[in-house]
């Protein structure tokens, strides 16, 4: 007789997992449609207190979302100059960065014979190619009005999300079962996420403001170019800022010299200590809730799952999920598994 209960409550595991296996095989499939759509309502979930905030100053809402959206669309158009311009200057330098590579290499060359290692500098010349960077020059600029009709169409989906946002309480309330608990979760992620997405925007731009200013100081080139790059990379936890170093410490130590290059390192090092392993911590994690393992873990999830966008929006996403499994019977165990260890709250 009690076998009879353990077989249903395994099949009835099998089941889920099946249906789950499923279900992420087919949000994978549809990445292309739901990555601009989770986007665009993080983006809706961000700008909406500021839209907010005008209209409590006698702004209309019309006016309000007009205002908003111009500016981040101005602020786009400044970061897709930044990149072109940078992407300009580079042609006109890489003639002078391939030489003095190639003396970089033969140098290594030498003293890697030296320990009986064998490095070919022909091969490692021959990917710098120009015919090679034409190619992929004008792979980007194929894909370059793909990219502004993606931003034209992501802009406009957060403008409708906008004028939606103040219905949407009306039809939770009438659509859902339960709509008091399932309200106040979905209140209590938004004031989550928006607090999360807030912070974590403010400290993306010091550091990309920081790792211009100290750049164009030491004289490193492409300064503006490498802090716009910090900025967007430091919406990846933990890896981000790491990968962001990687670049202008190869050009430091080809361009400039070693100590500049180990300059470079120790900057984005410090600002990966200071930023990402005890700023961030102390004003986001207690917010959200989440361990540093499984922030780690939901990077490489979501990563997998929606690619690039969905490594900048992991936590997000984590945090989302957490909250949203609190409000369900069966979910509220295993939101505790996500969470930070704290006491505080008890599974329903």
């Amino acid at each position: 007789m009690n076998n009879l209960p353990q077989e249903k409550i395994g099949q009835n595991m099998l089941v889920k997992m099946a249906m789950l296996v499923i279900i992420l095989a087919g949000i994978r499939a549809a990445s292309e449609i739901l990555v601009p759509f989770l986007l665009a309502s993080f983006l809706a979930i961000v700008l909406n207190p500021l839209v907010t905030l005008l209209m409590r100053r006698g702004v209309r809402r019309s006016l309000a979302i007009t205002l908003v959206i111009s500016v981040i669309f101005i602020f786009i158009l400044l970061l897709i100059g930044v990149m072109a311009s940078s992407a300009s200057d580079f042609s006109d330098t890489y003639p002078q960065i391939r030489s003095l590579l190639e003396q970089k290499l033969a140098v290594v060359q030498h003293v890697a014979a030296r320990f009986h290692i064998n490095i070919s500098t022909e091969a490692l010349a021959a990917r710098l190619d120009p015919n090679v960077m034409m190619d992929m020059a004008t792979t980007l600029l194929k894909q370059f009005s793909g990219a502004m009709t993606n931003v034209l169409l992501l802009i406009l989906t957060v403008v409708f999300m906008l004028f939606e946002v103040r219905h949407l309480p009306y039809k939770m309330r009438n659509a859902m079962i339960n709509p008091q608990i399932r309200i106040a979760g979905l209140h209590k992620a938004f004031k989550g996420v928006t607090h999360y997405l807030a912070l974590k925007t403010l400290v993306s731009l010091i550091t990309g403001a920081a790792v211009w200013l100290v750049l164009a100081l030491i004289g490193v080139k492409f300064a503006l170019f490498w802090g716009v790059v910090a900025f967007i990379l430091n919406f990846i936890p933990n890896i981000g800022p790491i990968i962001a170093g990687i670049p202008p410490f190869v050009q430091a130590l080809v361009l400039n010299g070693v100590y500049d290059a180990l300059f470079v390192a120790a900057l984005f090092g410090a600002i990966h200590m200071v930023f990402g392993n005890m700023l961030e911590p102390k004003l986001m994690g207690r917010g959200l809730g989440l361990s540093t393992l499984v922030v780690f873990l939901s990077l490489i999830f979501w990563g997998w799952l929606l690619g690039p966008i969905g490594m900048l929006l992991s936590v997000p996403l984590t945090s989302v999920t957490k909250i949203l499994m609190e409000t369900t019977p069966g979910g509220s165990r295993l939101a505790i598994m996500l969470g930070n260890g704290r006491p505080g709250s008890r599974p329903r």
